[in-house]
């Protein structure tokens, strides 16, 4: 396989940390690494007490679904607690986050598709109203 031909398998040791500021991700499949034309995969572990606000993809929908922990997970103006084994599906350009009130960290596969376009990537809107409000005007338990 020459250096420029991507992989088509990701194996533990291949797999590189890296730390954003709401998540430690592990990029498992982009166009970079294994040639994915149409679709990308992020493990990302939140840390109990962390957050990935509120925010948009304008180009991508995307699913989350836990591996291990659990997740406040809004769609929209909308949430449930996801457990291992627990997906959801958030349609492109919808606003939506991910929160982990809770004492052990979350662990989930991230999603997107499609893998390239053009404009931005994500939007924050987590200070905007009503999304910089609204845990709270649901009696969500804030961040520890």
């Amino acid at each position: 396989m020459s250096e420029n031909t991507p992989k088509r398998f990701m194996q533990a040791a291949d797999v590189t940390q890296e730390k954003d500021p709401w998540a430690t991700v592990e990029w498992l499949s982009n166009k970079e690494l294994v040639g994915a034309e149409q679709i990308m995969m992020v493990r990302a572990t939140i840390a109990a007490g962390s957050e990935h606000p509120f925010h948009r993809h304008p180009t991508r929908e995307e699913i989350i679904y836990v591996v291990s922990g659990q997740a406040e997970q809004w769609v929209g103006n909308e949430y449930r607690i996801l457990k291992a084994g627990e997906m959801a599906l958030i349609p492109q350009d919808v606003i939506h986050g991910t929160y982990n009130p809770f004492d052990e960290d979350v662990t989930f596969l991230a999603i997107l598709s499609p893998s390239e376009a053009d404009g931005p990537n994500i939007v924050d809107v987590s200070t905007e109203e009503p999304w910089a409000t609204l845990r709270e005007k649901h009696k969500r338990p804030k961040r520890k």
